[in-house]
């Protein structure tokens, strides 16, 4: 009798190669953002609005972007500044002027970073059920005060596996790849330095 040879173990995809390289700076970086406790009211929560809305304001123009929407077909939709704007307009929070964009609208950025840094940007909509749930404590919601936390109209998982589906497709070049998870971390330190900044 023979026995057939085990299935080799699938590769890991670019998205999932992300999520390791990045894992212990976004442990860190959850850690440092609820040290701030931003739910225990409408003031520290203010606090945390501020930091989302920087983040957005760096990465909004890739979201523009012709050559990253022909590759990531629903793009345009997944822009979160606006929201974040709102959030704040709602809550009469004063909002400092933004960061200079990390990506300038008339310059296409290198797919590969851009991806690494949509890659942090999509992952904290996903991890945002919590936040909201937590934003809701303070009579927060998706209507008022926490719409950039709330979940797209065909669930949290199922937009997520769009966008993973449609970055892990892309075809990059091995240097490209590095720069992926090189953008991916820059992102989470630029996301750790806004809450630095916030505590000092």
């Amino acid at each position: 009798m023979t026995t057939s040879p085990a299935s080799p173990e699938p590769l890991p995809t670019r998205t999932q190669r992300l999520r390791l390289a990045t894992d212990v700076a976004h442990r860190r970086l959850d850690d440092s953002i609820m040290a701030l406790d931003p739910f225990g009211d409408r003031s520290r929560y203010a606090r945390l609005l501020a930091i989302h809305r920087d983040f957005h304001a760096l990465i909004a123009p890739l979201y523009a972007v012709p050559s990253l929407a022909a590759l990531i077909p629903d793009l345009a939709d997944r822009a979160r500044l606006s929201a974040v704007e709102q959030d704040a307009a709602d809550l009469h929070v004063p909002l400092a002027p933004p960061p200079p964009p990390r990506f300038a609208a008339e310059v296409p950025p290198d797919r590969g970073t851009a991806i690494g840094w949509l890659y942090v940007a999509e992952g904290s909509s996903l991890g945002a059920a919590i936040l909201l749930k937590a934003a809701m404590t303070l009579g927060l919601g998706p209507t008022f005060g926490a719409r950039h936390l709330a979940g797209h109209a065909e669930g949290r998982a199922r937009h997520w596996r769009k966008f993973t589906a449609a970055v892990d497709a892309v075809v990059l070049s091995a240097e490209e790849e590095e720069r992926a998870e090189t953008g991916a971390r820059e992102a989470f330190d630029a996301v750790a330095a806004l809450v630095r900044r916030d505590v000092a």
